[in-house]
């Protein structure tokens, strides 16, 4: 979804950032059962805490 032309540094910068957070926290995945990557993210570090208890 693009939203150009910018009319600033700045405005690219800010549509940089909304690309980046739907990229990695909205963007469902469906190798990883249709979860955002951040979430994947936070799912596998928690597994590997409790792993890491067990362990």
């Amino acid at each position: 979804n693009r939203t150009g032309p910018w009319r600033n540094m700045q405005d690219l910068e800010m549509a940089t950032l909304g690309w980046v957070d739907w990229f990695n926290n909205r963007r469902l995945l469906g190798p990883i059962g249709n979860i955002p990557q951040a979430e994947a993210e936070e799912n596998f570090y928690a597994q590997r805490d409790v792993l890491d208890m067990v362990a």
